[in-house]
């Protein structure tokens, strides 16, 4: 059970932050990165609600089980394009966020891979999913699917 319904309670800042969200998906960055991008990112904060959500958005996108199942060691896989192992990897430094923030050669990699547009909806939809998994961890948030088990 969810201890807060956060939309309920706070309507106005929920809304804000769904615009935000919203702005991201009309973005320049591919659908497929950024789906990618919130699972990883939800998958490192154990933030089941987001991992559902954005697995089953994947899915219905057109991504497979195997690459969603790979998504934990993409490192170790061939199935993800070099793109792809560029914001994964920014992703996760960012979601770690050490005392030395996000590398140069991270970055360079993400120049290399995104034009600006794109690079700037990486930026924000890798802060934007952490924002939501900061939400959905703490409040215990719970997938429809999950009381149905």
């Amino acid at each position: 059970m969810s201890r807060m319904q956060l939309a309920e309670v706070a309507p106005e800042i929920y809304q804000a932050w769904y615009a935000a969200e919203q702005a991201i998906r009309r973005g320049p960055l591919d659908s497929t990165v950024r789906e990618l991008v919130k699972i990883r990112v939800s998958q490192m904060n154990g933030c089941l609600f987001c991992i559902d959500m954005h697995t089953t958005d994947a899915r219905m996108a057109g991504e497979t089980e195997q690459r969603i199942y790979y998504l934990n060691a993409w490192r170790e896989s061939v199935k993800f394009t070099e793109a792809e192992r560029a914001a994964l990897a920014y992703a996760e430094a960012v979601t770690r966020l050490g005392e030395h923030g996000v590398s140069d050669e991270i970055w360079a990699e993400v120049e290399k891979n995104f034009e600006a547009g794109a690079r700037a909806g990486l930026v924000a939809v890798t802060a934007m999913i952490n924002l939501w998994n900061r939400i959905g961890v703490p409040l215990r948030m719970q997938p429809a699917s999950a009381a149905e088990s």
